[in-house]
This record gives C-alpha cells, structure tokens and sequence, in this order.
C-alpha cells in the first residue's frame, strides 16, 4: 500500500474508530487479570494443559485428559475449563450493551449454557 492509499486507509480507520461505540469492557478486564496477576500466588498450570514431550511427563498425566476444540461440537470444548482449579470461575471481561459488544455479549452467554449444560465439567 502506498502512501496516499495508506492515509486513506488511516483516514477510514480513523472516522470508524471515532464514531463506533466506546467501550472500556476490555481495558477494564485486562487491568483486574493484570492485578489478579501482580498480587495473587502462581498457580500451577492444570494439568490436562501441560505439554508432555517426555515419558516421564505423559506417565505423570500432563496432557492426558486435553480436549482439543476443535474437534469439538462447534469447535468448543464444552465444560472444559483452562485457569488453574483454584481460579477456575474467575471471569474478567464484562461486553457492554453496545456496539459489537452486544453480539460477544450473546455469543458467551451462548458458551455459558452449553457449559452448564454439558455433562462434562472440569474441576466437579
């Protein structure tokens, strides 16, 4: 892209990004997971998350009960979960009702009723 093209293009950025709807939903969550970080214990990385390159490591159970998605029912692993057991409710990212955020909003609310209704539930 050359420069008149690309200013157009800057230009076009711009206007959209000046007349969508504002929204501080993800500076919010990244700042509290930020915090959660800084302030709270390392916690041990689950193991069905843990890669397992060695014997050792696959006899000890690292990665033997991962779920891959996307071999999954819409590419989801329902009732899955990948924050440490001690955390593994912890949610950060609230989506207004506004702008795109309503359809995010509507598909993790999707998520969330297939998790509660899946028959497979991590941590339970």
């Amino acid at each position: 892209v050359g420069p008149s093209e690309g200013e157009r293009a800057i230009a076009q950025a711009t206007i959209y990004l000046a007349s969508a709807p504002k929204s501080n939903a993800v500076y919010m969550a990244f700042n509290q997971a930020m915090q959660d970080a800084k302030n709270e214990p390392s916690h041990p990385v689950p193991e069905h998350l843990r890669n397992a390159p060695t014997s050792l490591m696959k006899d000890l159970g690292y990665g033997a009960e991962y779920r891959y998605a996307h071999n999954e029912e819409g590419a989801f692993a329902a009732g899955e979960k990948y924050f440490p057991e001690a955390i593994h409710d912890r949610q950060y990212y609230f989506p207004t009702d506004r702008g795109l955020e309503q359809k995010i909003k509507q598909k993790l609310d999707y998520l969330t009723q297939r998790n509660e209704q899946s028959d497979i539930k991590r941590y339970e």
